[in-house]
């Protein structure tokens, strides 16, 4: 098999699992794509023989993550629907807590 081409195009309102799914259907069978910073930014990078996603492609996939986000967040919000949150696609989940002793550390 010969080369393939290798585009990155950054996660900006793209879901991994819906970009995940959607590549071979756009792409062909041969294509895949994975996470992958480049220059300090988060996105994917797609490997496939032929040429990239179009415009209208990406279109497509940052609408389907859009959905797959909103569901997300209304299943999550009908457990907590006692609280009505402004923006509830961006509650925080946490992901791990800081033990009291190094909170005044912070990160970065």
């Amino acid at each position: 098999s010969g080369e393939k081409n290798r585009y990155w195009i950054p996660n900006l309102d793209i879901n991994k699992k819906v970009i995940t799914q959607e590549i071979q259907y756009y792409l062909g069978p041969e294509s895949t794509v994975r996470p992958y910073t480049r220059e300090g930014e988060d996105g994917f990078l797609i490997t496939t023989p032929g040429e990239c996603l179009t415009d209208e492609q990406i279109d497509d996939i940052c609408r389907k993550s859009k959905e797959v986000w909103e569901k997300q967040a209304a299943a999550r919000s009908k457990k907590d629907a006692d609280k009505p949150l402004k923006r509830p696609l961006h509650q925080p989940i946490v992901v791990s807590r800081a033990s009291r002793t190094d909170s005044t550390r912070h990160r970065r």
